[in-house]
Formats: structure tokens, sequence, C-alpha cells
């Protein structure tokens, strides 16, 4: 029988594509990465997803065909159909990387990611003016706070949620890889959150995402420097 094929239709700033390309990494599932602009869907994204939001996972064998949306739901159907977990192997486990990936996904989002993204790129990408500043400086102010939660976690347990990596792991790592390619977080004053992400994104799943590049966004020099 051949081989499934992959497409995932994303946005290299939108943090819940980036949980998807890193569930996928980790789970070695070769993926065609499809550009869509969140702001401006296409017809083609209009019908595969409603909603008209990325990601948005495509899944071809033969005659077949799957669609998947919404970030959880792909990484859910991703620990359903290959081997291997990404959420823990016990239920309570399985609960705090679920809980700690709502943290990142709602709770990060609102305060720190929607903030910076929506006013240092995506205004300039939408043709809608100038940032607002003290939007900036609230996000830049948040998520220090979400780097001392990180710290805190990471010198208690080996990973976010616990022993092993998981899907915790990914969905800060999606938001703060964002984040950093803006150049806006204080890796140096948040040792313990520094040195989870080094190791994080020394792994093999991140290397398609620290050679993102967004034309007219250069990301800083460090972003893509394991040693940062």
């Amino acid at each position: 029988m051949p081989a499934a094929i992959y497409h995932l239709y994303h946005h290299p700033l939108s943090p819940e594509s980036r949980l998807v390309r890193l569930a996928l990494a980790e789970r070695n599932v070769s993926c065609a990465l499809a550009v869509e602009k969140p702001w401006e869907p296409s017809a083609v994204l209009r019908q595969l997803n409603p909603a008209a939001e990325v990601p948005v996972l495509v899944i071809e064998q033969n005659e077949d065909r799957q669609i998947i949306s919404d970030p959880m739901a792909i990484c859910e159907f991703l620990e359903e159909t290959h081997t291997g977990t990404l959420l823990g192997k016990m239920p309570v486990e399985r609960a705090e990387a679920r809980r700690l990936v709502g943290w990142f996904n709602r709770k990060m989002n609102a305060e720190v990611t929607r903030l910076l993204i929506g006013e240092k790129a995506l205004k300039r990408l939408r043709g809608e003016g100038e940032p607002d500043s003290s939007i900036i400086r609230a996000g830049c102010a948040n998520v220090r706070g979400h780097l001392d939660y990180i710290g805190w976690l990471t010198e208690r347990r080996n990973w976010l949620a616990g022993d092993i990596l998981t899907l915790a792991d990914l969905a800060a790592g999606a938001h703060l890889s964002v984040v950093d390619y803006l150049g806006d977080v204080p890796w140096n004053a948040f040792p313990f959150a520094k040195e989870w992400y080094a190791r994080l994104k020394s792994r093999p799943s991140f290397r398609n995402v620290l050679s993102d590049y967004i034309s007219g966004f250069p990301p800083p020099p460090h972003y893509s420097d394991l040693d940062f």
C-alpha cells in the first residue's frame, strides 16, 4: 500500500501551526507545507476548514483523503495513529500535558504572542498601520511571567509536564520561538527557562522551525543559534 502523503496548511508566525509542525517532526512524519495568510484566507483554506484558520492537516492515501483542523485535534490524531507518545503514559501525566498545552495556547497566546506578533508583524503584513507601543510593552512585560513559570516547572521536572518531553514542551516552544523570532524574549534574565529552551531547540524537530524566514522580518542572530 502506498505511504500516506501529508500536507499542512500553515503560517510561519502561527504558534499553533508550529506546534503541529513540531509534533509531526518528533514523529519523523514528512509533511509538505503550504503557506496561508490567516487574515486573507484562500478559497482552498476556506474549503478545507470553514473556520478559515490554520493549521489544517490533509492526509492522502490512495483515493482516501482526511482533513483535520484545530491544532490539538491534529496532535491527538497523531497520538492515536502513530507509535510512541507525546502526552505521557499515565492518565495524570496526560492530563498535565493537556493542561499546559491549554495554558500556552490560550493564556500565553492572549497575554503575549497575540499582542507582540499582532502589533510587530501582522499589522505590517496586513497593511494596518503603525504598531501600538503600549500593547507591545504589555506583551514584553507579560512574557516574563511565563518564563518564570517555565523556570519554576523545569526546576522541579525534567520537562514541563514531567520526566519526558510532551506536547506541553512543544506548545511552549512554539509560542516562544515565534516571540523569539522578533527578539522579544529576555532569555538571560531567566536561566532555567533558557536552559530548557536550549535543550528543546537542539532537537532535530526544531530544525525546520529555526530555518523559517519571513520576508521583511529577519530574525535576530541568536534565533537559530543553539548556543545562544
